[in-house]
């Protein structure tokens, strides 16, 4: 895989450097000193190349002077993210068939700075990690753990087992987010961008939530979405 841009980049750097295969620095940029510096440290290669090899590379999106070679995302087993979760404090956030990347990485990148998130997605009609996704989460992936499961409703399932209360957000018939006394352990899930939480999911939950909003009429997509209801459980739980 390939991580484009300078924050991205030192974000990986300074949290996951053994995952940087070698970094690619566009001639044209001179300001990239630290960069340099902390690959000397971890004995990562440093190439200087052409600009439009950078360009070429990275198909043309804008990579500010800096791209990065780094294995393909390591996922990790559900059983170990929950056990984690729940030894920890965590809360896992289950992602009910997102097909957008810029949305996945804007709650990634979210999640990675609030902190105490994790994250679950289905294998199957659902949007993974790519390299888009890593590019709009700005280096957030580092921060939290990302399971990929064949059934959500049964990692849903496990997670009740073990005692989360489940969090879900709907568009109507449900309770003011800011009048819920939240419950921990918790688990949150979302849904997609278009269709919401399945029916499926629905009736696993213990209290839908909706967002209060003065302007109905407008309406928050999931990534936005996703940031305001885990900012309010972090105001909870602390």
């Amino acid at each position: 895989m390939k991580l484009y841009g300078k924050n991205p980049v030192i974000e990986r750097l300074k949290s996951n450097p053994k995952t940087i295969r070698r970094i690619m620095i566009d001639e044209d940029h001179v300001d990239l000193d630290y960069i340099r510096k902390k690959c000397n440290q971890h004995g990562i290669g440093v190439q200087t190349v052409p600009h439009s090899k950078i360009q070429r590379l990275a198909q043309n999106l804008n990579t500010q002077g800096i791209l990065a070679d780094i294995d393909d995302f390591a996922y990790t087993p559900i059983e170990e993210l929950l056990n984690n979760a729940y030894e920890k404090r965590r809360i896992p956030v289950f992602l009910d068939n997102l097909n957008d990347p810029q949305n996945l990485g804007g709650i990634i990148r979210s999640c990675g700075a609030l902190g105490y998130f994790d994250i679950i997605l289905p294998s199957t009609e659902s949007v993974s990690i790519t390299e888009s996704v890593l590019r709009v989460a700005c280096g957030g992936e580092n921060y939290l753990s990302v399971a990929k499961v064949s059934n959500l409703g049964n990692a849903i399932e496990k997670a009740k087992k073990m005692g989360f209360w489940l969090l879900g957000t709907v568009v109507e018939e449900g309770q003011d987010l800011t009048e819920i006394e939240l419950k921990f352990p918790l688990a949150l899930v979302m849904g997609s961008e278009e269709k919401g939480v399945r029916d499926i999911i629905l009736k696993k939950l213990d209290v839908r939530a909706m967002i209060p909003m003065k302007n109905q009429r407008m309406s928050l997509n999931v990534a936005h979405a996703t940031s305001m209801v885990c900012y309010e459980i972090i105001r909870q739980k602390e």
